[in-house]
């Protein structure tokens, strides 16, 4: 989604967003001490501060029993309701926050959706009338977005497509929303059979093009398929996906257009679902932008109105990902069926959601069973990768991304992920020697990629090798990052391995500013102060590194050693100790005639 079509919305999205937050001020009702309604109201408020949605909408439920007229229960039980995707049980709550004239834009939007998905097209088309004759300054409607988008999808379901058209063209001559208006006309004339026109819109033929993210991309595609342009559709899919795409729909239109055959154009079949699609687009603007919280209500009306819109389920499913509602996230993902084309991903994203609840094994083993089941799935051997890589599993990681590799047939930029965390987990596993090679072909994708060059120059400087490349490959890093501490602790031991102790203490430092609390980089600058002769200063950074362990990287035995007998010491005995390794492998080869 560009930065413009996200700064567009954003003032609907503040909008709503304070009304999410605020209770009606006539709702600012006590609850009563009686005992189960004070207990239930007080587990309703913990819940709902902890995203415990269940919980939210199992308490204030429970209060709503004991005060079925109280505003602030409806409004939460609301909340929660939506934020579960129990729609049905969720809108007779919001139209009854309406019906008491509070001002509450989040139970508009579940009536609007509710009346969408009744067919009931009239009560859509009078609320937009109510909502723009309201006086200036009262939060009347669904927002400024659903309130201008609902009615000419309102219009088609009760079969005005000329009015429908007319009022998507004058929010486009106005200059509202042009993007959103436009996609959604394109959307309609597909719709109704006028897929030439649909086409002239998503190609950008009039206004430039529709950038609406994954689902633009998907709409035009089957309407290319209609219109049999099927190089067209090959050459965008090419260009947005790959030539071996990760998605199962858009790897099955691949090869649909490539035997000339057109799958019907099933994006949406009704004027709710076009509706549905107004809140998946708005869903897939907010992630990242305004919280997990408004993607999630916005992912579940889309879903709720097209409930083939899978899309929209695996958002919803990472929004409550993000909240930490693993459980809930799991019957999110699980929701998607067997025979829908992300139900791949779906399981990905159940394994993943067990692993950040707190059981890689059991997410681990999960995988695996996947990966046995769909040999040929890239994307499920490089998960697995990337989940026994976490768990410090490097040999497996290495072995689980092989397969993923040998499923690559023509490497593309989309791949520099893969062959880097192929390569860090070879030199996690002791084979620097085989994983230089995979970060130099990473950097053949991402020439000025701070983290490959931190990390391939950063293993060069401990091994003791082309220290001059590595300087500069970390100099590039630090350029094109210079607010990470761990790249800039890099530079500073690049300057400590050449020698250069003086250029290296301005630089630990700064590193040290940027990650106080890291054992590695205080560690590091103890070492640098020591060798300024700095040593009191030295001690006092081994010290706090001791104070910051454990560190899966930090010799903890290492650093005591240095605060009993100085770096000078620990570096000479560690020499000696080299060096009487050494005699005792050529001794061992003497003796065996080597």
């Amino acid at each position: 989604m560009s930065v413009r079509i996200a700064a567009l919305f954003r003032p609907h999205a503040i909008a709503l967003f304070l009304a999410f937050c605020a209770v009606p001020a006539t709702a600012q009702t006590e609850a009563r001490d009686d005992g189960p309604l004070a207990g239930a109201f007080l587990a309703g408020r913990v819940a709902q501060a902890d995203n415990d949605f269940a919980a939210q909408a199992t308490y204030y439920q429970r209060a709503l029993r004991a005060d079925p007229d109280n505003p602030l229960f409806m409004d939460a039980a609301m909340l929660a309701l939506l934020a579960l995707g129990r729609i049905d049980e969720a809108a007779p709550l919001a139209q009854a926050l309406l019906d008491r004239e509070l001002e509450s834009q989040v139970a508009a939007l579940v009536v609007q959706a509710d009346a969408f998905a009744q067919g009931d097209y009239t009560a859509v088309l009078d609320a937009g009338i109510a909502a723009a004759d309201a006086p200036p300054g009262v939060a009347a409607g669904t927002g400024p977005l659903t309130d201008a988008l609902a009615p000419p999808w309102a219009q088609i379901g009760a079969g005005r497509m000329s009015d429908a058209l007319a009022a998507f063209d004058a929010l486009i001559d106005e200059g509202q929303f042009v993007p959103f208006a436009l996609y959604q006309k394109a959307l309609a004339l597909a719709l109704v059979g006028d897929f030439e026109g649909a086409e002239a819109i998503l190609a950008g033929d009039d206004s430039g093009p529709i950038n609406m993210g994954r689902r633009a991309v998907l709409a035009r595609l089957l309407v290319l398929g209609q219109l049999e342009r099927f190089d067209i559709a090959l050459d965008l899919i090419d260009e947005n996906f790959g030539t071996e795409p990760d998605s199962a729909d858009i790897a099955a239109l691949r090869d649909a257009f490539g035997a000339g055959e057109a799958p019907p154009f099933d994006m949406i079949t009704s004027a709710a679902e076009g509706m549905g699609e107004v809140y998946s687009v708005i869903a897939s603007v907010l992630v990242g932008d305004e919280g997990a919280t408004l993607p999630l209500f916005y992912a579940r009306l889309a879903r709720h109105l097209n409930p083939r819109n899978s899309d929209a389920q695996m958002l919803a499913a990472q929004m409550l990902e993000s909240l930490e509602q693993y459980t809930l996230a799991d019957e999110a993902y699980g929701a998607i069926a067997e025979d829908d084309p992300a139900f791949l991903s779906a399981q990905l994203g159940r394994a993943q959601a067990l692993s950040r609840a707190g059981d890689p094994d059991t997410a681990i083993a999960r995988l695996q069973e996947i990966a046995a089941d769909h040999p040929e799935a890239l994307s499920v051997h490089s998960t697995l990768g990337d989940l026994l890589r976490r768990e410090e599993r490097f040999d497996e990681a290495v072995t689980a991304y092989e397969r993923a590799i040998d499923l690559v047939e023509t490497p593309e930029q989309r791949h520099w992920v893969l062959f880097y965390t192929y390569a860090i987990s070879l030199e996690r596993a002791g084979r620097f020697e085989e994983a230089e090679p995979w970060f130099r072909r990473t950097l053949e994708f991402v020439p000025d990629n701070p983290s490959v060059l931190n990390y391939l120059g950063y293993s060069l400087i401990e091994e003791r090798r082309n220290l001059d490349e590595a300087l500069d490959m970390i100099e590039r890093a630090v350029e094109g990052d210079p607010n990470s501490g761990y790249i800039t602790d890099s530079l500073g031991w690049a300057f400590y391995r050449l020698g250069r102790y003086d250029e290296a203490v301005p630089v630990m430092e700064r590193a040290v500013e940027l990650l106080p609390n890291d054992p590695i980089i205080n560690d590091h600058l103890g070492d640098v102060y020591w060798m300024v002769g700095r040593e009191r200063e030295a001690r006092f950074q081994w010290r706090r590194a001791l104070s910051f362990a454990p560190h899966a990287d930090l010799d903890l035995d290492r650093v005591r050693r240095k605060l009993e007998v100085g770096l000078d010491v620990v570096l000479a005995e560690e020499e000696a100790g080299a060096d009487s390794r050494e005699d005792a492998d050529a001794d061992a080869n003497a003796g065996n005639g080597g």
